[in-house]
């Protein structure tokens, strides 16, 4: 198996709600393991938190999240947003529309952006930043 570079997102007791929600914006197939299945926590109050989370689709999207534990801080904001960019803007304008409505923020709206390409920027009600990039077809690479 290759190396592979996926997000995994931290969640404070939410985690179940968010990625369920990933998966009505993406679809796939969301496997979900808690605390207490594995015996991973004393404290009872966590056995049903979300331990390890992995969202996987048809296309070939991954995305992986899990509740923090009582015990540990919960980090809230980073540097960090995930990206989604490609050709389709049919899906990836579906996506846009998914994220950034019931309860998301639009930062950068999703118009056509200086460099050519179609462009937002948004956070969705979970506090997840992202960027969409709907690929501009006169940028496409020259063939050989």
């Amino acid at each position: 198996m290759p190396t592979t570079l996926n997000p995994y997102l931290g969640f404070r007791d939410n985690a179940r709600e968010a990625l369920t929600f990933y998966q009505s914006v993406f679809g796939g197939e969301l496997a979900l393991s808690t605390f207490g299945e594995f015996q991973a926590s004393e404290d009872p109050g966590e056995a049903e938190k979300i331990m390890h989370g992995m969202l996987t689709t048809g296309s070939g999207l991954v995305l992986m999240g899990a509740d923090t534990p009582n015990s540990m801080e919960a980090s809230t904001g980073s540097s960090i947003s995930i990206s989604l960019s490609g050709d389709d803007e049919t899906e990836l304008r579906g996506y846009w529309d998914k994220l950034a409505g019931d309860g998301g923020t639009v930062t950068v709206p999703l118009e056509k952006a200086p460099w050519g390409d179609i462009f937002g920027m948004c956070t969705d009600r979970f506090g997840t930043a992202w960027l969409v990039n709907v690929n501009n077809p006169d940028h496409a690479a020259p063939t050989p």
